[in-house]
């Protein structure tokens, strides 16, 4: 435990005394090596030595083993781990795990406090009481306790289901397997963030490089690697760390009145509390707070990405509410995007689905954002020239969270003489075609089409994806093992394929290789609009391949369409309906659609059900993750109902529905006083899509 020493006369005696029964004494033993345990892993205050703790804990074990009805479901030898499992159950969890929005600018921040005091109808001389807390770049979990012993921990999910991973968090020590009092609630519930410490992380992969293993990226990749394995034994050798940060489900106590509160009485029921947590009277505060902790960042023994808000009283939480799964009391005020400097090696150009050349730079390798970036975009020629950035040049590259990392500048006091300007290519880096850039037109194009292997196997992808043809279980990947092992050359190739060849690639069993088959079996049947849409033609997207199909009816009709009568169509202007009538008088485009028709691809007619536009003259918005339709459908349903759904939010926006994880519109709606509804408000107004 550690090397300081401490009086363990008590224990010692106990130890001796032949009087005691054996159910007593590990009684005893238990309580007092949870006690040390609380100590070194949670108060970070230990009060005996390493060596006395083991000491106890190896008696233990023997009296255990020695009848195993004296184990105790908070013992310390449960810490261990168990056999594996074969895989995880799924957890409903009884009180919803929130997602939260971002802010990345104190204006932001400001924006959320006026958002908050106009709802709880507050002066503007009186300020909000916020709790301040780091936001760790962990792993959230729910930890559930009944009568004061754990029983089950779940990771968060989808928000509503989880995976049990009980056994696992078991092996944490800084979770108390039993509740540090006399009158535990009937149930508690409490969400916290595991996640791996700088040390261990360091740990971890000095053990995977001395076994030969590939190294974690970056701690939270490890500690959630870490707490879903299906071996706990393994978990346990890797040292994961939680702070709590919130209750969930509590019966049979009343719950505290304030966020600190709290806090404050998880920390006396054992849970480890994060000794940064501190409260903040209005935004200029939380902000004050903000910056200091972004100057320690850098000294804190775990990583963080930003800082979570949230309003401390919860009478006035639960008065504030949420959207959808998202909470109008908190917000995480995430930091800047993290840079570093590296090499720029050199500029390729990769050729897309409509033959537009996307600059891409090749960089030594630099960990940067939470991973190691080999590749950063460069966008287009206008933005290289805006940047002036060349091959051999030290540059800063950006990334932040999720997002692709960028090269965002050259480091020009340290430019080598004689560094060659970037050039366009003339002819396509993949078939040699001509490479041609209209006067209008930003990006450069590779002008070969369908002859250019680049854009055929960018077509095939996008063809066979969920929102074209939902070919299911044909990723890119395999779309390019197909094509490198020339099964396919087009899209209409892939309804030739057969068993044995399928198999016979590595990675690709007759199972999946059945199921695949069975998948492109049933692609077959669509509708006129994804077909459309799944040809990949320049500048038809969904909305314009759905309007294509409602004004023609037919494919052999829109084939035929001349450049006027494409212009008819609402949706389709100069640029759409040229690319149209190019893409349908192309020779090789005309082939692959007539060997789709006769592999049996086809679009039965809908009937159409009547409806009254009930909703005509409203124009809502759809964002976030809906989880009883996709937002496809929720659009269709509206659209048939008469309302017009828009991809941005403005002041004619009538409404907006929320799913998980929103992102930046629902802010402008509340900016701008639109109104902003939860996913129940949507299905009420539509009725289920199923």
């Amino acid at each position: 435990m550690n090397k300081t020493s401490s009086d363990t006369s008590g224990a010692a005696e106990k130890s001796g005394n032949s009087s005691i029964s054996a159910k007593d004494r590990v009684e005893a033993l238990c309580d007092l090596l949870n006690e040390y345990s609380h100590q070194y892993h949670v108060l970070d205050d230990p009060s005996v030595s390493d060596a006395e703790y083991d000491s106890l804990f190896i008696e233990l074990q023997s009296l255990e083993s020695q009848d195993s009805k004296l184990i105790r479901p908070d013992s310390p030898t449960q810490r261990v781990g168990a056999p594996p499992l074969e895989g995880f159950e799924q957890v409903t969890h009884e009180v919803a795990m929130l997602s939260l929005n971002n802010a990345f600018s104190f204006d932001e921040l400001v924006d959320f406090d006026r958002r908050v005091r106009e709802r709880l109808e507050y002066s503007e001389k009186k300020s909000v009481s916020y709790m301040a807390e780091p936001k760790l770049d962990g792993l959230a979990i729910s930890l559930r306790y009944e009568h004061g012993v754990f029983v089950q921990g779940a990771t968060r999910g989808d928000g509503k289901t989880g995976e049990n991973v009980t056994e696992n968090l078991r092996t944490i020590s800084m979770i108390p397997l039993r509740l540090r009092t006399q009158k535990p609630p009937e149930v508690l519930e409490v969400r916290g963030e595991i996640f791996m410490d700088s040390q261990s992380f360091a740990d971890v992969n000095k053990a995977q490089s001395d076994a030969g293993l590939k190294l974690f990226v970056n701690p939270r990749n490890a500690a959630a690697g870490t707490l879903r394995q299906l071996d706990s034994r393994k978990t346990a050798q890797r040292r994961l760390s939680i702070y709590v940060y919130s209750l969930g489900a509590l019966h049979g106590s009343d719950a505290p009145l304030t966020h600190k509160e709290t806090l404050d009485w998880l920390a006396t029921l054992g849970f480890p509390i994060n000794p940064e947590a501190k409260l903040c009277g209005g935004p200029k505060a939380c902000y004050r707070y903000y910056e200091a902790l972004l100057k320690r960042r850098q000294k804190l023994a775990y990583d963080i990405d930003g800082i979570v808000f949230k309003v401390n009283d919860l009478l006035e939480q639960k008065e504030l509410g949420f959207i959808s799964r998202a909470p109008r009391w908190a917000i995480a005020q995430k930091f800047p995007a993290e840079e570093a400097t590296t090499q720029l090696i050199d500029i390729d150009f990769q050729v897309g689905r409509t033959g537009a050349l996307t600059p891409v730079a090749r960089l030594e390798p630099v960990f940067v954002g939470g991973v190691t970036v080999s590749n950063a975009t460069l966008h287009n020629m206008d933005e290289i020239e805006r940047k002036d950035v060349r091959p051999g040049d030290t540059v800063v590259v950006r990334r932040a969270g999720d997002v692709i990392p960028e090269v965002a500048r050259p480091v020009l006091e340290q430019r080598k003489k004689g560094a060659r300007k970037v050039v366009m290519p003339c002819q396509c880096p993949v078939c040699g075609s001509p490479v041609i850039r209209a006067d209008i037109d930003v990006v450069a194009r590779c002008s070969g089409g369908m002859v250019c292997d680049a854009q055929r196997r960018e077509g095939i992808k996008h063809f066979a994806s969920r929102r074209a043809m939902d070919v299911d279980g044909l990723g890119d990947k395999l779309v390019e093992q197909l094509f490198d092992a020339e099964l396919i050359t087009n899209a209409a190739d892939l309804y030739a394929l057969t068993l044995d060849p399928l198999a016979a690639l590595p990675g690709l069993a007759k199972k999946s290789a059945s199921n695949l088959l069975d998948s492109l079996q049933k692609s077959k049947v669509t509708t006129l609009a994804r077909f459309i849409f799944s040809l990949g033609i320049r500048e038809v997207g969904e909305t314009s391949a759905a309007s294509l199909a409602e004004h023609f009816g037919s494919l052999d009709v829109l084939m035929a369409a001349d450049v006027e009568a494409l212009l008819a169509v609402d949706d389709i202007g100069p640029v759409a309906s040229a690319s149209i009538r190019d893409f349908f008088g192309n020779d090789n485009n005309r082939q692959v659609v007539q060997q789709l028709i006769a592999y049996g691809v086809q679009f039965p007619i809908q009937e159409k059900v009547s409806v009254e536009p009930v909703l005509e003259g409203n124009t809502y918005v759809l964002t976030g993750t809906l989880s009883e339709m996709t937002r496809d459908e929720a659009k269709a349903k509206l659209q048939q109902l008469g309302a017009k759904v828009s991809g941005s939010v403005s002041k004619k926006t009538t409404a907006v529905f929320a799913g998980d994880s929103p992102g930046s519109k629902v802010t402008k709606a509340e900016s701008l006083g639109v109104e902003v509804l939860d996913e129940a408000a949507l299905i009420n107004l539509i009725g289920p899509c199923h």
